[in-house]
């Protein structure tokens, strides 16, 4: 019964393949062709299934692995067998849903943070970075603040792509939720420049640390 409903997912997956889609996806790094919103209405069909969703991860298919992602229950899984699909998450979007939409809900959350943040690996370490810029928002207390920005100085401006960026949103979240360290969360991105010339499309907020912490603390006054 199992292999028939991963047989007959995998197909459906197959007939959802557009090829436009994914030469889009392919200039970031996601190799597959499925568009994301008929992708979480097939989850959403198939409902929770964790013994399915482990099978779609192992098919190493980039969109069989984002169902399985959406389909999975995050707390199911042991600290090792998250630790495991992490690094095994070649793409960017699987990396990022496996972080925000599993990893954040898993009681293992915290342990995997402090691991990953320290990990060579670079990838990984934006892995705990992320988890620590959700930290930064939802659960500072117990966080040395000043610690992180001291890193974040230190290491953001020649850190890799994935790497730079997880530090950045975490220098920009410090800026936005604690206002006694906003001085200094905006005089490091001044400072380091990281994304000062990204491009930025019309309406959207620049990914740069102080346009991104200004932009956010003139809404917050403005609600």
């Amino acid at each position: 019964m199992a292999e028939t409903a991963l047989a007959q997912v995998m197909a459906e997956l197959a007939e959802l393949e557009d090829p436009k889609t994914r030469e889009v996806n392919e200039r970031h790094g996601d190799d597959h062709g499925v568009n994301l919103s008929k992708l979480r209405a097939l989850a959403k069909r198939l409902k929770t299934q964790q013994e399915l969703a482990g099978q779609l991860w192992k098919t190493d298919d980039t969109a069989a692995r984002l169902l399985a992602i959406l389909i999975c229950r995050p707390k199911a899984f042991e600290r090792d067998e998250l630790d495991a699909m992490l690094r095994e998450a070649r793409t960017p979007k699987v990396h990022d849903w496996l972080v925000n939409y599993v990893v954040k809900k898993s009681p293992h959350s915290e342990e995997l943070r402090l691991a990953w943040s320290a990990d060579p690996d670079p990838v990984v370490a934006s892995a705990g970075w992320a988890l620590t810029t959700e930290r930064v928002a939802k659960k500072p207390d117990g966080l040395d603040l000043t610690a992180l920005l001291d890193v974040i100085e230190a290491e953001m401006k020649d850190a890799p792509d994935r790497l730079q960026w997880a530090m950045n949103h975490c220098l920009a979240q410090i800026g936005i939720e604690h206002a006694e360290h906003r001085t200094r969360a905006i005089d490091i991105g001044e400072r380091l420049g990281v994304l000062k010339d990204y491009p930025t499309p019309p309406g959207c907020t620049s990914p740069f640390a102080p346009i991104w912490i200004n932009e956010m603390v003139r809404r917050q006054h403005a609600e």
